[in-house]
């Protein structure tokens, strides 16, 4: 008897009189396969259908089997099962085992479940982005359409409480289980190697040191292929068989990987995170886990989803080390130190927080509600993720502006496949091409199907060669989806590459540099090998990249007509007239026609509109400042002036830097009519200009307040610095002051006099002249005699007569 068994009273009495509840049992515990048998006969019921929800197609197919044969019957009578290629389902069958993203297809198609009475979500501590939504939108009709729903949540190592939370403080019922005892043993990491060759190290380490078949954890199925083909080398043992296990393995492979290995016979089987849970891998005792998993990542800047590989949680740890203690005892090899496992997070984060929400935020408006909020998510999808999202769907015609389905909107999410998938077959459609398109999302959606060539034509053509059952079940679902499409159109056809980008018009990519770059519409790079047939095209559309650092590499693609996609995309296309700066600094126009960041066509423009160059030097002046323009000495002077007004209080207007840039259009772009560059405007242009910013009757109190020079005793006029540091400032030869026993104010304010000696060089500066007269004088004209003693140095200057010659000849 499996250990579920136990709790099932308890768990049937809760659904008996709640609608909700939540399962807690580790993995082993029988929950997959045990308790939807058990629900079959319970009153509430009342012959109607149980759905239940798992991760994987593999899981489904796999429960679906294991229930068939407990009834002693075949797939698709009592027990069926949906997934994506393949159907297994009759009028008899009372379960059916569908993937998630399958459930939410059945319930936005009818809201109301009509015929079906429980739906349970196996599994829901992976935390899948379709398990949140289909949970969401279940509780949703739940509360609305279907009070009699019954809705389970099953977990092995989920927070059951936050659940029940969600459900209404649903009752939360545990199975403690009956896992064998597992030795856990730590490898270390040994950095100098590959993943692979410590993990075929292990695999020769648990073959010598003990009995029955291996599971090994890797990330992804480049690990696994190259780990398979090192113990090809390595292990020839006619005792032992390699058995890879992911998800874009052909269903015939998955199943010989986790069906009994012949007797005298031990598997190496080589899984992703794929046999971590629902799974019972037959005659399985040892477990090696790298420790780590390749999951994807969603950057909502760049519109990427990329793979990208992290450590595992502490919580999917320990379910890879319950796969060895399942049936037996068994030993767990972890290829880490044991002190890193505490560094470990405890679960996972949620596919929702990291994710595409594009197929999620159309689903949503299908359904009708306009926000996230409307529905209750265990965790709420990230707000800048779903607006980008919903800005996708607006660029895919789906969404109004307020965010109503549109009739297109309808259509795609009606369509079996995410938004830019059905958005390209339902685009291809129209010119009788939905079959090609309906390939190409097949090739897109199932990883390497038809190959790895990274150019699309050779993937078409070793699709349409394959004979697996993955290929042909593909082709067949491929079929229905350009079925699904409507009539054909009669348009003028398009190529792949044109295809491609309507379903990923963010990668659309030019090349640029060395054979084998190019820049995506993005800006960011990307790379092919120079070596690649598609390294010499000009343009691609990009269906699927790898991510790197500063660029990532192209691995799935097609070439692109520059004609056909400046017809396709002309509503997205943007022209900028430029001006550039030639020789003498002049300007000349320049029309760019660009796709988001890359420039598609260039002309130059000798005669370019002279509003638009009037209006490019005034933005010079706003980003490089005044000192661009060729200021005389008149204008310069003006604003000095006034801003000393300003700073003493009077009545001035604000002629500084930060004004005139932020009134350039006031005063400047008048000016630039028929200019060609900043140096070509005259500087009594410019004068006049800003005085014509101050009123008349404030510039002539300007002059008799502030005036531009000082008069001398002597009758010699000298231009006041009022930029000067300390106050307005003259340079004055000491003997044109003489006489003065007054010291000369500006506005009020003594004006600071730098005395210069008869060679010009400055021996005194003062702002109290009198002072300097009955003081430091005498030490000045004793030093000065002696060097300038043709010039006059009387003792008291103060009653002397100015002047600006030296002494008469004779004297």
């Amino acid at each position: 008897m499996l250990p579920v068994e136990d709790i099932l009273p308890a768990l049937q009495a809760a659904l008996n009189v709640r609608t909700e509840a939540v399962l807690v049992a580790p993995p082993g515990a029988g929950k997959t396969t045990v308790v939807p048998l058990r629900l079959l006969d319970a009153p509430w019921l009342a012959g109607r259908k149980i759905v239940m929800l798992e991760p994987r197609r593999l899981a489904a197919r796999a429960a679906a089997d294991r229930m068939a044969k407990t009834l002693g019957e075949k797939v698709g009578e009592t027990v069926g099962y949906r997934v994506r290629m393949q159907s297994r389902v009759s009028a008899r069958t009372r379960i059916e085992v569908v993937t998630e993203g399958v459930f939410n297809r059945m319930i936005l198609g009818d809201p109301s479940l009509d015929g079906v009475g429980a739906v349970i979500f196996d599994e829901f501590h992976e935390r899948s982005l379709d398990a949140d939504l289909g949970l969401a939108l279940a509780r949703d009709a739940q509360g609305l359409l279907r009070e009699d729903l019954r809705i389970l949540v099953m977990s092995a190592t989920l927070d059951g409480a936050a659940v029940a939370r969600l459900l209404g403080e649903a009752p939360v019922i545990e199975s403690q289980g009956r896992a064998h005892p597992v030795d856990t043993r730590y490898l270390g990491r040994d950095e100098r190697l590959r993943l692979e060759d410590r993990a075929v190290r292990a695999v020769e380490r648990a073959l010598a040191e003990e009995t029955g078949s291996i599971l090994v954890f890797l990330p992804g199925q480049g690990e696994i292929r190259r780990t398979a083909e090192l113990l090809a080398e390595r292990v020839r043992r006619p005792d032992v068989r390699i058995a890879p296990l992911y998800g874009a393995l052909d269903p015939a492979e998955q199943d010989r990987a986790i069906s009994p290995a012949p007797p005298g016979v031990r598997k190496v089987v080589l899984a992703t995170s794929i046999a971590e849970t629902s799974l019972t891998i037959e005659g399985v005792r040892v477990v090696i886990d790298s420790g780590v998993a390749r999951v994807p990542r969603f950057d909502p800047a760049s519109g990427l989803t990329r793979l990208a590989t992290i450590r595992v949680s502490r919580a999917a740890a320990d379910q890879r080390r319950g796969r060895a203690g399942r049936t037996e005892p068994g030993v767990a090899y972890r290829l880490w130190d044991e002190a890193e496992t505490r560094a470990l997070p405890a679960f996972a984060d949620p596919e929702i927080l990291d994710a595409d929400l594009s197929g999620l935020a159309l689903d949503l408006a299908r359904w009708g509600a306009k926000d996230a909020a409307d529905l209750a998510f265990l965790d709420p999808p990230p707000s800048a993720a779903f607006s980008e999202a919903r800005s996708l769907l607006r660029r895919l015609e789906a969404l109004t502006e307020d965010g109503v389905l549109t009739a297109h909107g309808e259509a795609l999410s009606e369509f079996p496949l995410a938004p830019r998938l059905a958005h390209m077959v339902l685009k291809a459609a129209a010119t009788g091409q939905a079959p090609r398109a309906a390939q190409i999302a097949a090739l897109v959606t199932e990883r390497n199907l038809g190959g790895r060539d990274a150019d699309l034509r050779h993937r078409l053509e070793g699709f349409q060669r394959d004979r697996s059952t993955r290929a042909r079940d593909a082709r067949t679902l491929a079929e229905r989806w350009a079925g699904l499409a409507g009539k054909p159109g009669r348009g003028e056809p398009l190529d792949d590459g044109l295809l491609l980008a309507f379903a990923y018009p963010e990668r659309i990519a030019k090349a640029r540099g060395g054979s084998g770059e190019f820049q995506l519409v993005t800006g960011r790079g990307a790379f092919v090998e120079p070596t690649d047939a598609l390294a010499r095209e000009k343009w691609l559309a990009i269906a699927e990249l790898g991510g790197g650092d500063r660029r990532d590499r192209i691995l799935l693609a097609a070439p692109l007509d520059e004609t056909e996609l400046v017809r396709a995309f002309a509503g997205q296309l943007e022209v900028e007239n430029r001006l550039d700066e030639s020789g003498g600094g002049r300007l000349r126009g320049k029309r760019l026609t660009r796709l988001g960041r890359i420039t598609i066509r260039e002309e130059i423009d000798e005669n370019p509109d002279p509003a638009m160059i009037a209006s490019a030097l005034a933005g010079r002046v706003r980003t490089e400042g005044l000192a661009k323009l060729p200021w005389g000495d008149a204008a310069k002077s003006f604003r000095q002036r006034g801003a000393f007004l300003r700073a003493q209080g009077a009545d001035w207007p604000d002629l500084s830097d930060a004004a005139l840039i932020d009134t350039v259009d006031d005063w400047l772009t008048p000016l630039l009519a028929g200019v060609r560059s900043l140096a070509a405007l005259r500087p009594d242009a410019l004068d006049g200009a800003v005085r014509a910013l101050v009123p008349w009757e404030q510039q002539r109190r300007l002059e008799s307040t502030a005036p531009a020079r000082w008069t001398a005793p002597t009758g010699n006029s000298f231009t006041i610095d009022y930029a000067a540091e300390g106050g307005p400032r003259v340079d004055v030869r000491v003997q044109e002051v003489f006489g003065l026993t007054e010291h000369p104010r500006v506005a009020g304010v003594p004006l600071t006099l730098s005395l210069l000696s008869p060679g010009h060089r400055p021996i005194q500066t003062t702002k109290d002249l009198p002072g300097f007269w009955g003081g430091s004088w005498k030490d000045v004209r004793s030093d000065m005699r002696g060097r300038y003693p043709k010039h006059v140095w009387p003792e008291d200057p103060a009653n002397t007569a100015p002047t600006a010659r030296a002494k008469p000849r004779g004297t």
